[in-house]
């Protein structure tokens, strides 16, 4: 009996090792040797399983079935997304939204609807897309009215942030969600829930107080409306890549409209596009995906099985519907109704494609290695060691998180990594749970992001801030999302 305590014991302890080489294997090639997160995770993944005794068959085997997956039920949820957002942003949509509520609004008011409109505009579009469409339009209304950049930035980039680490179908989200096999219906609509007061709190009544002490000081062209080059500081998107929105030579992906406003609106064919999409329907058109998601789940509630309804919903509500349905709207109503031509609506839909390659491609990676650490057993172990220290599932997923992300810098990596870890630990617990360790993992990857985030330089820059400024506000902006939101996890944990 003491003998296979002692093999148990041995063989646990070559997991861990195992577990922290592959993820240090990540970490290094990423931070240090500036290695593409694609091939770093492929790497790390072929350290864990040769370490962990799984054999050069079987690591490839696992981590080819991960990849497999993930691509299967991630990438065309991305695919459909980014198409959404492309046509959001090259209809003028985005532009629409924002501008329509931040006419309507006192100055007393601005930060709250600051934060309304990237939330809003958040929920199709990427982190770095929604900056570079957001910026110049804070920068103008910051201008106008006399209000502290910082006042009004800072809830927009709240909204954007919050929505990118807790809402599908964003990558983190999504990765998370097919990792522990959680509902995604009742995970959206507990992640807009929670949402809200962390918005609330990190974006407009942080940024009331921060700007107090730290002003924004930005280019003197950018604050006309128009783009310059970001500076020495190159910027990169989430997973430390050349980010091709942060130029004025690649903003096609961040709105062609050039609305009123906008920064560096690119050029349009002459009567091809004569109008905006109108504010209604291009609200309607952003959250449909969502109100179809969120009414499947609604009806898995309250509906029984086999009730014709339920089962219309079920339909509606799947994902890849709900955004394929969702699309074909946007085509319509964003593309068509703005006067786009039908090559230009192709365009739109084609060209938001290319952009998210390199992130599907990451996605994929680290759908591979949450396999191989699942095959190799490394969760279980974990699993066990977290029971034994009486450890919140919750909080070790947030802990794991903010680990990854303060050693990548990488939100989404950082999701990737935690989910794979804690994958044994969900299937112990009940639906509402699995859906909360989804947003508890989502809140630590955005914990304090430093020098070694893309989107601390791409804020930096755009706001003309030193690095200790930038610390004092974004950084710390950061923290309190990722504080705030697995308190209000912890909180909903009670209640359910």
């Amino acid at each position: 009996m003491m003998q296979l305590a002692a093999e148990a014991s041995t063989s646990n302890t070559v997991l861990v090792v195992a577990a922290l080489l592959g993820i240090a294997t990540v970490v290094l090639l990423i931070t240090w040797l500036k290695v593409h997160p694609f091939l770093a995770l492929i790497l790390g993944s072929a350290v864990l399983g040769l370490v962990a005794g799984l054999g050069a068959a079987k690591t490839v085997d696992s981590f080819a079935k991960g990849v497999g997956s993930t691509v299967g039920s991630v990438g065309l949820l991305i695919a459909l997304g980014a198409m959404i957002g492309g046509l959001l942003a090259d209809s003028g949509g985005a532009d629409e939204i924002v501008e329509t509520i931040v006419g309507r609004t006192s100055s007393r008011a601005l930060p709250w609807a600051m934060a309304g409109a990237a939330a809003l505009i958040g929920i199709p579009l990427f982190f770095e897309v929604g900056v570079v469409l957001l910026v110049p339009i804070v920068l103008l209304v910051a201008t106008r009215t006399d209000v502290p950049l910082l006042r009004l930035g800072i809830p927009a980039l709240a909204g954007l942030s919050v929505l990118h680490g807790f809402v599908p179908p964003h990558p983190g989200p999504l990765v998370a969600i097919s990792a522990l096999n959680a509902d995604l219906g009742l995970t959206l609509a507990l992640g807009l829930l929670l949402a809200i007061p962390t918005v609330i709190i990190a974006g407009s009544v942080f940024g009331s107080f921060i700007s107090r002490y730290v002003s924004a000081r930005p280019p003197i062209l950018v604050a006309r409306g128009e783009v310059v080059e970001l500076g020495a500081a190159q910027a990169e998107d989430d997973l430390g890549n050349p980010n091709s929105v942060a130029t004025p030579a690649s903003r096609r992906d961040a709105g062609r409209g050039g609305g009123p406003g906008v920064a560096g609106g690119g050029d349009v064919p002459t009567g091809d596009r004569r109008r905006r999409p109108g504010f209604a329907p291009t609200v309607l058109t952003v959250l449909l995906p969502v109100i179809l998601m969120l009414a499947r789940a609604v009806g898995e509630l309250l509906l029984d099985k086999g009730n014709n309804v339920r089962d219309v919903l079920d339909v509606l509500g799947n994902p890849v519907v709900a955004l394929l349905i969702g699309t074909i709207v946007a085509m319509l109503t964003l593309g068509a109704a703005s006067g786009m031509s039908r090559g230009r609506v192709s365009d739109a839909v084609g060209g938001a494609l290319p952009p998210i390659s390199g992130i599907v491609l990451i996605v994929a990676a680290g759908g591979g290695f949450k396999q191989t650490l699942v095959d190799a057993g490394v969760g279980n172990v974990i699993a066990d060691a977290a029971e034994g220290a009486h450890l919140s599932t919750l909080v070790l997923g947030w802990l794991v998180a903010v680990g990854i992300r303060l050693a990548t810098g990488s939100a989404t990596v950082a999701t990737i990594t935690a989910a794979g870890i804690v994958t044994p630990l969900a299937a112990a617990l009940d639906r509402p749970q699995v859906a909360l360790l989804v947003l508890a993992i989502g809140a630590g990857s955005v914990f304090f992001s430093h020098v070694n985030d893309a989107g601390f330089w791409l804020v930096k820059e755009y706001f003309g801030m030193t690095v200790g400024e930038t610390i004092k506000s974004w950084s710390v902006m950061e923290t309190i999302i990722s504080v705030v939101g697995l308190i209000g996890v912890l909180l909903l944990n009670l209640l359910l």
